[in-house]
């Protein structure tokens, strides 16, 4: 597997995380063996010891930034706490979403019995139905987000969506089974379709107004040819 290095300068290297690829393993983990995290990755193929500035979950594809430095971490974190960094996700979900949406309901944090406030802007981009039958309908209807997180609690997006009633298409948690299994079966899709595309803030070292975008994996370039849908970071 190669690395897809999207901005890299003294300070960060900005990268493309695959789907199901962990970021990191736990400190006790028993799979360390079996599979390659993010940060061995950048290790083996740059040389390179870095340190996760935010979270992206397993399942997620997309844009992450890694600080080369643990001292400049803290600089950069203080871009999400203090809502200086525009994050821009996009999804694939069950049904016709509402054009757009303000989405704000609490979610379970890592301690999962306490709730903790959390907002998303929600935005339609495009929609499609299909003439493939999932239970317990004759046809099924798809729709293309753009997905905003406010906050940055865990699973946000997926339990978000999925509290509207529009589950994200490949989630094996929150998502809807026999959706998942159409998108399988007909497209051969596996993965979870929700992808972290854009990155849009100030550089605290440098000054420099970046926009970062993350290409998107080839699961979803197939769908965009299939569904004639536009590839919303071009």
């Amino acid at each position: 597997m190669s690395l897809e290095i999207i901005f890299e300068d003294e300070y960060i290297i900005c990268v493309n995380k695959p789907n199901n690829m962990l970021v990191h393993h736990a400190h006790h983990s028993r799979n360390v063996a079996d599979e390659t995290s993010l940060l061995q990755l950048i290790l083996e193929e740059t040389g390179l010891k870095v340190y996760p500035i935010h979270r992206l979950d397993r399942k997620t594809s997309g844009i992450i930034l890694l600080a080369k430095e643990t001292v400049h971490v803290s600089k950069f974190q203080d871009l999400f706490t203090n809502d200086a960094i525009q994050k821009t996700y996009y999804g694939i979900v069950r049904g016709y979403s509402p054009t757009y949406k303000i989405i704000d309901s609490p979610v379970k944090g890592r301690d999962a019995n306490v709730h903790k406030k959390a907002l998303t802007h929600l935005k339609t981009l495009a929609q499609i139905t299909l003439d493939i039958p999932v239970k317990p309908y004759d046809s099924s209807r798809y729709s293309m987000l753009e997905l905003s997180p406010k906050t940055g609690r865990m699973h946000q997006l997926r339990v978000h969506t999925n509290k509207i009633s529009h589950p994200l298409i490949g989630d094996p948690k929150y998502g809807d089974k026999n959706h998942n299994i159409m998108f399988e079966e007909n497209f051969k899709c596996v993965n979870m379709f929700l992808h972290a595309g854009k990155l849009e803030f100030k550089h605290p070292f440098t000054a420099e107004e970046l926009i970062l975008k993350a290409p998107f994996p080839t699961d979803w370039i197939a769908l965009f040819e299939e569904f004639k849908w536009k590839n919303p970071l071009y």
